[in-house]
């Protein structure tokens, strides 16, 4: 009676394991992408006027950043978070409170170009250093 009842406890786990992988949501893992080519220029002045520091009323600059992303996953990498530091021209950290510096939404598989706007101390001497950027995103949709 012990070996029944041990038989039929080990089938129901195995049935109930059998049936649970079959409806488990897909598990999203971060892929990494390559960012290379880095560079800046000044932001258009529709985007530039009265620029100011983000949560203060510091005067700012205002910067497009641009660069190229590497996919190699072979799969659409969307909403991919940029992290990296910016140097002005003395070394001093321009965003010390922050790494994460935005995000492109889709990234295709191979090479693509992408850009970012960054608002920047009008007091920062330049030229900018643009420093340990990269980025990482889901092969899935994720909701923001």
């Amino acid at each position: 009676m012990v070996g029944f009842l041990r038989l039929r406890g080990v089938l129901v786990l195995g049935l109930v394991l059998l049936l649970t992988m079959f409806w488990m949501p897909v598990a999203l893992a971060l892929t990494p992408i390559e960012l290379s080519d880095l560079s800046y220029e000044d932001c258009p002045p529709s985007l530039a006027d009265g620029a100011v520091v983000s949560g203060s009323m510091q005067s700012a600059n205002c910067f497009i950043v641009t660069g190229k992303a590497r996919n190699d996953s072979g799969r659409m990498v969307v909403n991919a978070d940029i992290f990296g530091r910016i140097y002005d021209a003395n070394h001093n950290n321009v965003l010390p409170n922050r790494t994460r510096l935005g995000a492109i939404d889709e990234v295709p598989p191979g090479v693509s170009e992408f850009e970012l706007q960054i608002m920047v101390p009008a007091s920062q001497p330049l030229p900018l250093q643009l420093e340990q950027f990269k980025a990482s995103g889901f092969t899935g949709r994720v909701r923001r």
